[in-house]
């Protein structure tokens, strides 16, 4: 075996785990990111009073709604409700 055969399947035999490891991570993030979809949902039937007790509103749902079928929309929710107690902690320091 010359020395350009053995770097050629070197090459080949490293490749593979990190493309198995590629498909399975997007195979993970997706089942998450499908899991985190039903759970959103559910959000949807809860009263106005109790999206109000963990920060969110209605109108909140109906943004974070529009992501596209294979992200998460949990994500958009966390940004929206992270940026509205920031602002309330802004306005509060203000007012203080």
């Amino acid at each position: 075996m010359t020395t350009i055969e053995f770097a050629s399947e070197t090459q080949r035999i490293t490749t593979r785990p990190a493309v198995a490891t590629r498909v399975i991570n997007v195979l993970a993030n997706a089942y998450v990111a499908w899991k985190n979809r039903r759970a959103f949902y559910r959000l949807g039937e809860m009263s106005d009073a109790e999206l109000a007790d963990i920060g969110l509103t209605r109108a909140d749902l109906h943004v974070a709604v529009g992501v596209p079928f294979g992200r998460d929309p949990t994500v958009k929710l966390r940004a929206i409700a992270s940026e509205r107690a920031d602002t309330i902690e802004d306005l509060a320091r203000r007012v203080a």
